[in-house]
């Protein structure tokens, strides 16, 4: 199930990567949260997950990540901006998968 589960984190953070930005949310907040930011932590953390078990530290910011999604996806009004968001979200919660299998 591991294995499974990383591999396709790996593959969903390829399809993050062909995604086009959403036009218009450079330098963009919602729900205070810079758009950017988001994206690029959401990224940074299925990378760490991806090559090497995160540290306690890490496991915590990426649990706190997961939960903004909650707060800034309903915000959003634009269609691609939504489905890219929750691509993102959803790479972020495998992410906190993998790693709850990983310690286990």
């Amino acid at each position: 199930m591991f294995e499974e589960k990383l591999n396709a984190l790996s593959q969903m953070t390829a399809e993050h990567m062909a995604m086009p930005f959403p036009p218009g949310f450079r330098g963009l907040d919602i729900e205070d949260q810079d758009m950017v930011m988001l994206d690029a932590d959401a990224y940074a953390y299925a990378a760490g997950v991806l090559k090497s078990p995160l540290t306690e530290q890490h496991r915590a910011g990426l649990g706190r990540l997961v939960a903004v999604f909650d707060k800034v996806l309903p915000a959003i009004d634009d269609e691609y901006a939504t489905r890219y968001y929750t691509h993102v979200r959803d790479v972020a919660v495998l992410a906190a998968e993998v790693e709850s299998l990983r310690e286990k």
